[in-house]
């Protein structure tokens, strides 16, 4: 074992009532190491977790990548797109695809004897996955489109029931209103979902995607878009931009051209705002960086005060400033990391009471979730912890200079 190692070792764990009885200042640092560490994590862990629920009900809502067609036709009417199997496969054989799906999306008005709502109707055929509405749904079950007649059952959000007084069983007139003329359709209420994201839960309806073929006077291999689904949401631009070029300037059997977006495209001021918290998170880190660098500085500076004497010892038997120095690195390396430690219990003891029991709540009308999320990415966990061990270590290295002004002579004066 190195001298310094030895020395250090023997300060912070000897068996003399002296060294064991650290200062009430060290332990002051001790936990605020131990503290910064905590919210840091907790930081990390609440926006990683925001911004992953969030983005989940966007692109549940839709998806990752949307294939659509593009013409200059009204607004208001749906431009179909067909997309031939040959796309289909080449999509298929990209290893990051999770799933392709035909959609189309209608504008509609639900009317009852009392009120109306506009909504947008997400007709869906047998290939759409339906775990994001299944994990929504608060009561009764979603459409079977996968029967060999279309149907006319249809799920509502709850604020669209609640606004409309439907409940499931119910039945409801649907409009749909074109440049040429109007057509009804009666639906019924088969089941009823809240995500609790307000801006869609508002809009959404879905229903069965032959119906809509059937009002908008389409093609069985025609839809609004084609919806792609990535097994790694990082590997989103890169796709998009890829399947862009690739289909630039191309268009299906009717004429219509390809546009490909993501769903960052479609939502640019939502994902920027997510974006933005990424910066809040920073500012806590190095905010709780500094504070806790400064009080393990002073923590080792007042070590350093009580161990004149030694130091002045080791000097007249022949230590170097740099020898010294080492011993005092290593001893508060082992303050710091007794802080990281603490700081992961306490960080992930918290993480753990909000991810099982939801204690903190949030207002989902404003946050559009109904509590505090909580994600981890052991990676950046990992980075954090060494990160963390790494500034603390270095920022120490400047106290331990004072060292090298203890002078042997003057400390063996006072003894």
């Amino acid at each position: 074992m190195k001298f310094e190692l030895f020395i250090a070792r023997n300060i912070y764990f000897g068996g003399d009532s002296a060294a064991k009885r650290l200062s009430p200042a060290v332990k002051i640092a001790t936990a605020g190491v131990a503290l910064g560490l905590a919210v840091m994590l907790l930081s990390v862990a609440i926006v990683i977790g925001f911004k992953n629920e969030v983005s989940d009900k966007v692109i549940g809502f839709g998806s990752h990548v949307t294939v659509s067609g593009m013409n200059e036709e009204s607004y208001l009417t749906s431009v179909p797109v067909s997309v031939d199997s040959a796309v289909c496969r080449a999509l298929s054989a990209d290893t990051q695809v999770k799933n392709i799906e035909r959609v189309i999306e209608t504008p509609a008005v639900f009317k009852t004897d009392t009120d109306f709502a506009g909504v947008v109707i997400k007709g869906v055929g047998s290939e759409y996955d339906t775990a994001f509405f299944s994990n929504s749904l608060v009561e009764g079950r979603l459409p079977d489109v996968s029967g060999e007649s279309p149907t006319n059952e249809v799920v509502v959000s709850n604020l669209i029931a609640d606004q409309l007084r439907l409940n499931v069983g119910s039945s409801i007139y649907c409009y749909f209103i074109n440049v040429e003329n109007v057509k009804a359709r009666k639906f019924k209420i088969c089941g009823i979902y809240k995500t609790n994201f307000t801006d869609y839960d508002r809009l959404y309806v879905v229903g069965d995607i032959r119906v809509l073929q059937r009002v908008n006077g389409w093609n069985d291999d025609q839809y609004t878009s084609l919806e792609i689904n990535l097994a790694n949401r990082d590997y989103v631009e890169p796709f998009t931009e890829g399947l862009f070029f690739s289909l630039l300037g191309q268009h299906d059997k009717y004429g219509v051209v390809y546009y490909v977006s993501s769903a960052y495209d479609k939502n640019p001021q939502l994902f920027e705002w997510l974006n933005l918290l990424d910066m809040n998170v920073w500012i806590i880190i190095v905010l709780m960086s500094v504070v806790a660098g400064f009080t393990i500085i002073s923590g080792i500076l007042i070590i350093i005060l009580e161990r004149t004497s030694m130091i002045g010892t080791l000097k007249a038997l022949g230590a170097s400033n740099g020898v010294i120095r080492k011993i005092f690195l290593f001893l508060s390396s082992f303050l710091i990391i007794k802080g990281l430690i603490w700081g992961n219990i306490i960080g992930l003891v918290l993480c753990g009471l909000q991810y099982w029991f939801k204690i903190v709540k949030l207002d989902p009308s404003v946050y559009y979730i109904s509590a505090v999320p909580i994600e981890m990415d052991w990676r950046i966990f990992i980075l954090l912890n060494i990160g963390t061990l790494l500034l603390f270590v270095a920022m120490v290295i400047a106290p331990t200079y004072i060292i090298s002004r203890i002078k042997p002579a003057t400390t063996m004066r006072f003894e």
